[in-house]
């Protein structure tokens, strides 16, 4: 079975075919590095990062490109608020946003390139575009004007005529039309910006990926990814300025995740229940907050909530455990590799919730399991599917003694009361191995007595 995946351009699901199977290419639109990554921006973090897995287990060579932003308006008057140096705040932010969604399983891309690296190929394609009829000066600025490019609208099925018609009172007079959109813009003395042949300035928003995607990838790339939020303006754009400059097709693949809530409303600071990775972290594992971020299926609106939270963690907890009561199996790495039908389940179209199930069901075998062989291939195909998935990466035991984040206990005293229960059993003082029983059950420790030991995990 091939991977399958939606394609936003055609609006249907197709069998994925790259350019060149010996290089797969995928861009996809990175942080603005201004502020903490909210959880809604983990989203596509998460998303593309399976894909990119799923990719690697079928390519051998797979590049991925997910860029950061480090020049853009809400940089200039973040840095200003703060007085902090812009290269300073987005350095800090950038290595925090990279360390949170580590801590979320996210693989590090192939390559990540910063906007303001890439400015002489930016002046570059605007250059092109002005050349080629794309393009046009007004008033210090350079803008596209969509009406060179008939299939603009393509991408988000807007037409021309709807967009104008939606379009705000007040648009800006020096534009042709109100779609067009900024390509350069002139910068104050007390703004960063670039020389460029139409004065100091600085690049608008859709011109980095184009030019940062094409030097890096290539003019024609497999696959694009980002949020659903991200359909227009900024990919629609992005597809017209890369067309009429190159020439030939700029995607082959979109790919687009749904939006995210926060119980059932949108997830907004004026509503004050913005979420950042940052802050869940000091709460949650951040296999919990992955597990959440793949429950339902990526395409589709994805509800966070303190009970969300508390099922994924319950389910980690019973596949830790059952991880552990497989503890004694030894595998040797090549046997180590999802099942069939896991795989499957993702190769079509990243079904996460059909994947997610059928790891329950795998878990449910393994503790019914007796046969050495059987418990062999279970436990080497829990292991497989969590490396595909990005979860279970913990050493079981230390999982289930770690909690949920909250409960703050001392390994030390949980196993120093464990000890003194068992000194009390074995002097037939049930009454106090009761009471330190219920100690423990107090600070939040379950303990579970097996032959010749008592193990004990943090209760959810």
């Amino acid at each position: 079975m091939s991977i399958r995946l939606y394609n936003t351009l055609t609006r249907s699901k197709q069998a994925f075919r790259p350019g060149d199977p010996s290089r797969v290419t995928m861009y996809v639109c990175g942080p603005t590095v201004y502020n903490y990554a909210h959880i809604g921006n983990a989203r596509p973090a998460v998303v593309f990062d399976l894909l990119y897995r799923l990719l690697r287990s079928r390519y051998q060579n797979v590049v991925y490109a997910r860029n950061i932003t480090d020049i853009d308006d809400k940089i200039i008057k973040a840095a200003a608020a703060s007085g902090e140096p812009i290269d300073a705040l987005t350095a800090r932010f950038t290595d925090i946003y990279r360390r949170d969604m580590a801590a979320l399983g996210v693989l590090p891309p192939d390559l990540e390139p910063r906007a303001t690296d890439h400015m002489d190929e930016m002046v570059a394609m605007i250059e092109a575009l002005l050349d080629g009829g794309h393009a046009y000066l007004a008033e210090g600025h350079v803008l596209f004007d969509v009406t060179s490019h008939p299939a603009y609208g393509e991408l988000s099925g807007r037409s021309l005529d709807d967009m104008e018609a939606g379009a705000r009172v007040e648009v800006e007079d020096y534009k042709r039309n109100p779609g067009d959109f900024v390509l350069w813009k002139p910068s104050t003395a007390d703004q960063p910006g670039w020389d460029s042949p139409w004065g100091r300035g600085r690049p608008g928003w859709h011109i980095e990926c184009s030019a940062m995607s094409a030097k890096h990838l290539g003019a024609t790339i497999d696959i694009h990814g980002g949020g659903r939020d991200l359909v227009f303006p900024h990919h629609e754009n992005e597809l017209a300025q890369s067309v009429c400059v190159h020439r030939q097709p700029f995607v082959r693949y979109w790919v687009h995740n749904g939006f995210l809530t926060v119980d059932r409303d949108k997830m907004s600071k004026s509503e004050g229940n913005t979420l950042t990775v940052h802050e869940l972290l000091e709460q949650f594992p951040g296999e919990v907050l992955r597990l959440v971020l793949m429950s339902a299926h990526y395409r589709q609106p994805l509800d966070w909530s303190d009970a969300a939270l508390q099922q994924a963690r319950e389910r980690l907890n019973r596949m830790y455990l059952s991880l552990r009561e497989l503890d004694e199996v030894e595998l040797d790495e090549p046997e180590i590799d999802a099942p069939v039908d896991l795989r499957e389940a993702l190769e079509d179209d990243l079904n996460t919730p059909k994947a997610l199930g059928l790891l329950a069901t795998y878990v449910n075998r393994a503790n019914s399991a007796t046969d050495p062989d059987e418990r062999r291939r279970l436990k080497a195909g829990l292991l497989g599917a969590g490396r595909l998935l990005g979860l279970l990466g913990h050493e079981p035991e230390a999982w289930l003694k770690a909690g949920a984040g909250r409960q703050r206990v001392d390994a030390e005293v949980v196993e120093a009361l464990i000890a003194e229960r068992t000194r009390a059993r074995r002097a037939a003082d049930f009454d106090q191995a009761d009471r330190i029983r219920d100690q423990l059950n107090e600070m939040g420790v379950i303990i579970e007595d097996g032959a010749g030991e008592t193990r004990w995990r943090i209760a959810t």
